[in-house]
């Protein structure tokens, strides 16, 4: 090789021209393997298979990701804890396999069996090598129909992991208010806690019997949906095909579904915690259903997170973090099947700090919605849109979550692609109408850790449907019993003093009785005395024995 020394300066030129021609070659490449290549590589063939709804997509790629998608999130159970409930029975005893079989097949095949829950939705998951598919199409679908709800189960297992998880979710600040903002904001369905509250007695409604008639009621064709990704659709409909056949078509169980459609509704609530401070300011934000661009966009823009990590980045929440220290804040959209939550999160020890994140926060907000937003913030602000969408999609918890959320609720899989067409077509004038909209409209707050320091929504100039209001003291009004009696008050005075020595005596009796003696006095007098306190056992031996020596000798 040549070193650059040994080059003439025309022999220079030319080989950076020629370098140059190649990068762009390859750019040009680039470009047009993302423009043609993005339909086929996000995008899931669907189909019906034997009445089992079915989204496939194929990396080819050496490993396979298989779901169960059952609309049986939090949103849906008729009773708290039920969800929960069925996520702790996955993967145990079955009919055919114990809990210890199943472990011990998957790790031999090198699998990794999971269960969790959102609020939509409740997901069995298999990750495994491509080659295994028939063994785990086979037991993802025993899981659903045969497994066993045993009391021994639920008690030694299902009940200790929920107390385990309520104490790990109580004590989670950034969780609680994330809950209590979905909570203010939709009430019921999505505003359902994710885990049972220590306030509620959840063992008077989950047992293992009402877990089986929720399982009957949500496990059928009709409810869930089977997302595979890295699976041929050929190979992910031959064996769903002999597997699935004995998936109930419809409910079995008699457990009614929460199927009423959301409707949000904001407001305010302000829960004390020892354990750390969180805020969350929340609004109105995209769904599945209706995908809003100008969200996406604008969630990009607040971000929090930084593109590079010395540098704090252009999000305006991600400024905010470096400028002021001691806390952090991020903004997400919490997109469902028929509403979203934009929630701007803020988390810290300081309760000052968290304070002031969230007036920063929504000063942010109102500068978007005044239109004080940079083109080249915006130009960084769709592209970062576009890559998030694009890199959720591509892999993660949420890919088959959302394919498998859309084919239950809509009859297809969510498709990306479409996602980033519309937010090419995001202006600066739609993303300020946009903004204000959110300013103008009610907001959803939630405040968890020293409510002394935390601000009120109405503190950070935001609008909510119920404004808290600070308790007052009002004037009692007693009402007397002994006047209603018409008594005097030193003839109560009498009545009630009398009650009480009766009572105190009472008590004395009752103690002495429990330590086995008692003052005893004897009615008659003997030799001009009254009788004199003996021990209660020893009064009655001694009568019993005096009435014996009386009987026998008359």
């Amino acid at each position: 090789m040549f070193s650059r020394k040994a080059l003439s300066r025309g022999a220079q030129l030319a080989a950076r021209q020629q370098g140059c021609s190649k990068l762009a070659q390859r750019r040009g490449y680039a470009a047009a393997a993302a423009s043609s290549s993005a339909p086929s590589s996000f995008t899931y063939d669907t189909s019906d298979v034997a009445g089992v709804k079915v989204a496939a997509r194929d990396s080819h790629g050496p490993t396979t990701k298989l779901a169960v998608v059952a609309k049986a999130g939090t949103r849906y159970q008729p009773a708290p804890g039920l969800t929960v409930g069925l996520e702790e029975f996955a993967f145990k005893n079955t009919e055919k396999r114990s809990a210890l079989r199943i472990t011990r097949e998957a790790e031999l095949l090198g699998g990794q069996l999971t269960a969790y829950h959102t609020r939509e939705a409740l997901v069995l998951e298999a990750r495994f090598l491509r080659d295994d598919i028939p063994y785990f199409i086979e037991l993802l679908a025993e899981v659903i129909t045969q497994t066993r709800y045993t009391t021994h189960e639920f008690l030694e297992d299902v009940d200790r992991v929920i107390h385990l998880k309520q104490g790990k979710f109580a004590g989670d600040v950034s969780a609680l208010a994330l809950d209590a903002a979905h909570t203010v904001a939709f009430h019921k369905g999505l505003g359902a806690s994710l885990y049972p509250t220590p306030s509620v007695n959840y063992k008077s409604y989950t047992n293992e019997h009402s877990i089986a008639d929720y399982a009957a009621t949500v496990y059928a064709k009709s409810n869930i949906a089977l997302v595979g990704d890295g699976a041929s659709t050929n190979a992910l409909s031959r064996w769903t095909e002999q597997f699935f056949k004995n998936v109930p078509t419809s409910s079995k169980g008699s457990a009614t579904l929460n199927t009423e459609a959301t409707t949000y509704y904001g407001g305010e609530q302000r829960i004390a915690h020892s354990g750390g401070n969180s805020v969350i300011i929340a609004f109105p934000g995209s769904s599945f259903g209706t995908f809003t661009p100008e969200i996406a966009v604008l969630v990009a823009l607040l971000g929090g997170q930084p593109n590079v990590k010395w540098s704090p980045g252009f999000t305006l929440l991600s400024k905010a973090n470096a400028a002021t220290p001691g806390a952090i804040s991020t903004a997400s959209n919490l997109a469902y099947s028929d509403a979203g939550l934009l929630a701007i999160q803020i988390k810290g020890a300081a309760a000052r700090s968290v304070g002031s994140h969230a007036k920063e926060a929504v000063q942010a907000l109102k500068s978007i919605a005044e239109g004080a937003v940079s083109k080249e913030d915006l130009t960084k602000a769709i592209a970062k849109a576009k890559f998030d969408a694009l890199e959720a999609s591509q892999s993660g918890v949420s890919a088959l979550l959302n394919a498998g959320s859309g084919i239950i609720h809509s009859g297809k899989p969510f498709q990306v692609v479409e996602t980033v067409k519309s937010i090419d077509g995001v202006t600066a004038d739609k993303l300020k109408t946009t903004a204000k909209s959110l300013i103008d409209g009610k907001a959803s707050v939630a405040a968890v850790g020293d409510l002394y320091m935390l601000p009120y929504a109405a503190e950070l100039g935001l609008k909510i449907l119920n404004p808290i209001s600070e308790p007052t003291q009002a004037s009692v009004k007693m009402a007397f019993a002994w006047k209603a009696a018409g008594l005097t008050y030193n003839r109560y005075l009498a009545v009630a003093s009398r009650v009480v020595r009766r009572c105190l005596k009472e008590e004395q009796r009752i103690l002495a009785e429990r330590r086995g003696e008692s003052d005893l006095r004897f009615a008659k007098w003997s030799n001009g005395k009254m009788g004199e306190p003996k021990n209660l056992a020893d009064a009655n031996a001694a009568a019993a024995s005096e009435a014996a020596s009386s009987g026998s000798s008359s």
